[in-house]
């Protein structure tokens, strides 16, 4: 998959599987409206109780293929030790000007995971920076146009700003998921018992779909939160 393409959007999380549970169906539905959609990971997952990183990086190449990505990265940050600093707020400031995006969707800063929060954080820091046209200036690339930006939502503490109709897309989502066949239940598995690998756990994960889809009376929903307002071209279209 090309790298150096521009993007409509880039979703950026911290693990090479957080994007297909958070959003997978999200960015199906993206790619069904013609939008060129991108993943950064940060990480190789590497700290994973389960797989290696080759493992994974295999994985995410074919999840990539299942949601028909335009471009799939890496960051190559350290799995468990992503924190806020000038390093890993140049590598996104990079990867944002690389691909140009329009939206960029990422974690929410209340997540218990403390690789999500920090993740949240850098992308909110480097998205303002990467429209400086004098930072990282020696990196020769141009500055951008502020994204907007979506944070997909996890913490029941968060009302969600908008619930994205995946009801046709669930199942896409699922098989994304489902690519990751190293960190999920296997009965043949002989690897330590992780939370995600506990036999219902994508059984859960299909219910949280429900839950969203129900709040906007649809079989499947992810929800989203938006720090910003929104600027609302045609309210009777939103609405209806």
């Amino acid at each position: 998959m090309a790298t150096e393409i521009h993007l409509d959007v880039l979703a950026i999380f911290s693990h090479p599987d957080d994007a297909e549970l958070t959003m997978a169906g999200t960015l199906l539905k993206l790619k069904s409206f013609g939008h060129s959609v991108g993943v950064a990971d940060m990480t190789r997952g590497e700290m994973g109780t389960r797989g290696t990183p080759e493992t994974r990086a295999k994985e995410s190449l074919e999840a990539a293929s299942v949601m028909g990505l335009d471009a799939r990265v890496n960051l190559e940050q350290p799995d468990g030790h992503i924190v806020v600093s000038e390093e890993t707020r140049q590598v996104v400031v990079r990867a944002l000007r690389k691909h140009r995006p329009k939206v960029v969707f990422t974690s929410h800063w209340d997540d218990p995971h403390p690789d999500h929060a920090a993740t949240a954080r850098i992308v909110r820091e480097a998205a303002r920076l990467a429209t400086m046209r004098r930072y990282d200036e020696d990196a020769g690339q141009d500055a951008i146009k502020m994204p907007a930006i979506a944070h997909a939502v996890y913490s029941r503490l968060v009302v969600p700003s908008f619930i994205v109709d995946v009801s046709d897309f669930a199942e896409g989502k699922m098989k994304a998921i489902r690519a990751h066949a190293s960190q999920f239940f296997s009965a043949q598995s002989k690897e330590p018992t992780t939370r995600i690998s506990e036999q219902n756990f994508l059984q859960q994960t299909e219910d949280r779909m429900k839950h969203y889809g129900s709040l906007i009376g649809v079989a499947a929903g992810e929800a989203f939160y938006v720090r910003e307002a929104l600027n609302i071209e045609d309210p009777v279209a939103l609405l209806t």
